[in-house]
């Protein structure tokens, strides 16, 4: 399978181009990026043989079956909708969009044309969570802790971890005249859009795994103080209730994770910060016995870009669709509509 990469920068390379490249399932055919000394760069360390400058040269080549779009948020959707349009199955870095309205024409020229659209919650891929789903499941259906009662979750983003050594850089400015699709809704102020482009890069990862834990589309609550930089937020999973907590830019490591209550124990998940090359760490604190789930050396990134590569060639619905993360972006418009409210 070939893959193009669109996008050079620190997440482009660390976190996309070295998991493709390690994959043996796939070759990476080309990459591309505005910046050309950069592109140039990462194509040297990474050993890529063909190098664009635009994302449209790119999809030209027809070599290529998937695309992998890591470029700055507001130019996502844009790519991404050609890519989809010109036949190339899609991972995308979240958000895959500003608005429910760009979110679902992404979604429908998945769908038109039976393409695999996957967007980049890569801790739906962590290990860690993939053992908390089946002992929750265990938890839910067996009934040993008794009810579910209710959750708590929480980001509070610090370092980001990971080491700093494994991508290229240069000075080169970020080109101006690319297409960018609108930051936020029509009624959303202007003054607002930073915080909302903030709660959907930073706090919709945790909104997204918690969906994924506790199924279902959630409502928010009307006790929500909408965030600007530092708030809390509550929303109803058909009747068990997850209190959210989040800050930006906090001081000292990056702290996330969820806890679920049930009546005789808890299960806790704390997730590594994005860039650490870890696993989540997981805990289960049932009828008085605190245990701890066993844990490897895998990385969320890699087996994100392990499994872009398997739903295409197996045409597998992704763990993290674009049709399902159309829920991360209604859920943000309806939470941010309440602080254009107060």
């Amino acid at each position: 399978m070939g893959i193009g990469i669109i996008g050079m920068g620190m997440v482009g390379q660390m976190c996309h181009l070295a998991n493709f490249v390690s994959n043996p399932a796939c070759r990476v055919v080309a990459i591309a990026d505005l910046r050309p000394d950069l592109a140039a760069a990462a194509a040297a360390r990474f050993g890529i043989s063909r190098v664009y400058q635009t994302h449209r040269e790119l999809l030209d080549d027809r070599s290529i079956a998937g695309v992998v779009v890591v470029t700055r948020r507001r130019a996502t959707g844009p790519i991404v909708l050609e890519a989809l349009n010109s036949g190339r199955h899609v991972l995308s870095e979240k958000p895959m969009a500003y608005t429910t309205a760009q979110a679902s024409s992404l979604v429908k020229a998945a769908r038109e044309r039976n393409l695999v659209y996957s967007i980049g919650y890569m801790k739906r891929h962590d290990a860690g969570v993939s053992r908390a789903i089946a002992l929750l499941h265990r938890l839910r259906t067996g009934g040993s802790l008794g009810r579910l009662m209710n959750a708590r979750a929480w980001c509070l983003a610090g370092d980001t971890g990971g080491t700093r050594d494994n991508f290229v850089m240069t000075a080169e400015p970020r080109p101006d005249g690319i297409e960018l699709w609108q930051d936020g809704p029509d009624w959303m102020p202007i003054s607002l859009r930073p915080g909302y482009d903030t709660f959907l890069n930073v706090f919709s990862h945790i909104i997204n795994l918690a969906r994924y834990l506790l199924g279902g589309f959630p409502t928010v609550m009307p006790s929500n103080a909408a965030p600007p930089g530092a708030a809390t937020i509550s929303l109803d999973f058909g009747g068990t209730t997850c209190a959210f907590e989040f800050a930006n830019e906090a001081s000292g490591p990056w702290r996330e994770g969820i806890a679920i209550h049930f009546e005789h124990g808890t299960l806790t998940i704390e997730l590594p910060p994005p860039f650490a090359e870890e696993e989540a760490r997981v805990t289960c604190h049932e009828n008085g016995v605190l245990s701890q789930l066993p844990r490897g050396k895998s990385w969320a990134f890699r087996r994100q870009a392990d499994a872009f590569v398997s739903d295409v060639n197996s045409r597998s619905p992704p763990l993290a669709s674009g049709e399902d993360s159309l829920t991360d972006i209604a859920l943000a418009e309806a939470i941010w509509t309440r602080r254009v409210d107060q």
